[in-house]
């Protein structure tokens, strides 16, 4: 019987010692970053997940900026915030591969409390059949054009008022976690930002600015429109697991990660499982989702292992059945 109950406090001790022991390490600290009468600027804020934030962003009482290629798209957005929000938006047209006209518009909108680098473009295809120019497109707007923001907007994000915490959030996605069957330009790009936003967060945590990366799924914006059309059969079979989300839901998930200082920022429950299966060295706020991902690797990784054969197994039979077609 003494055994028995010394085995059950053991077994009772340890987790909370383990949660004592998180709570003591995590790096870094749990912060609050406001948005409140701060200036918020998006990247690729004219449409989709940009044009939510912005519109969410601007609800909260923020200062919004929106910067994208197009004036046209530019001005169709800032009418429909204003319709919705009764808030004028400042709009700024630059293509985020031409870094003196990102830092032109950077320092003509002025200190950066959260800037949010949202911009992104898809080709899908298989490496085989994609076109080098495409592939060179993705990483020039979607990794480079990252950089580009970056080392323009940190001098201004610096200079903000009252220097209280800042945030750098990176829109990635879950492509970014998981190469995908059709995704090998997208993933590669998408994969660099964790890398980046990883080294970067060391590099501004003395200065009090936060970095997020966030990861959402399929997203219902005239960009997925597009990539669907040539979208290779494999990539839709394999994609459709985790289903497609709404613009405006990945906003509110994603704005409330940037509030709470989240490092990685799931938007739904696959997502969740992904950040915990590939949590690695990231930096984590939450010790109780530090102990979650402790607790949970082991299962996520089994979890990881049945998506792969199921995928894997999607493959062959696809190519099996092209063999016996003779297409």
């Amino acid at each position: 019987m003494a055994l028995a109950f010394l085995s059950l406090l053991l077994l009772l001790l340890f987790p909370l010692s383990l949660l004592l022991i998180l709570r003591l390490i995590v790096r870094p600290k749990p912060v609050k970053i406001p948005i409140k009468n701060r200036h918020v600027f998006i990247t690729g804020g004219s449409s989709g997940i940009g044009l939510a934030l912005a519109q969410r962003a601007a609800q909260e009482g923020a200062r919004v900026s929106i910067l994208a290629r197009s004036l046209q798209k530019l001005e169709e957005a800032k009418q429909s915030i204003h319709l919705a929000t009764g808030i004028e938006v400042a709009t700024y047209a630059a293509d985020v591969r031409d870094f003196e006209a990102v830092k032109k518009a950077v320092n003509e909108a002025g200190p950066i409390d959260v800037l949010v680098v949202n911009q992104g473009v898809f080709v899908p295809q298989e490496l085989e059949e994609e076109e080098l120019d495409e592939v060179r497109f993705m990483i020039d707007v979607n990794l480079m054009g990252s950089f580009n923001m970056i080392k323009a907007a940190l001098p201004l994000i610096k200079k903000r008022d009252g220097h209280g915490p800042a945030s750098i959030a990176f829109m990635s996605s879950q492509a970014g976690q998981v190469g995908i069957y059709g995704y090998t330009a997208y993933s590669a790009s998408k994969f660099g930002l964790r890398g980046l936003a990883e080294a970067l967060q060391q590099e501004v945590i003395v200065d009090n600015i936060h970095v997020s990366l966030i990861f959402p799924p399929d997203t219902e914006t005239p960009g997925l429109e597009e990539e669907t059309k040539r979208r290779p059969q494999l990539t839709s079979i394999i994609a459709a697991s985790s289903g497609a989300m709404k613009a405006d839901e990945v906003a509110k998930k994603a704005l409330h990660g940037i509030q709470s200082g989240s490092f990685i920022v799931p938007c739904n429950f696959e997502g969740l499982l992904l950040s915990i299966a590939t949590a690695g060295l990231s930096p984590q706020r939450s010790f109780l989702m530090a102990f979650v991902e402790v607790f949970a690797a082991g299962i996520i990784r089994f979890a990881g292992l049945c998506f792969q054969w199921n995928w894997y197994g999607s493959i062959e039979k696809w190519h099996a059945q092209k063999r016996i077609s003779g297409t």
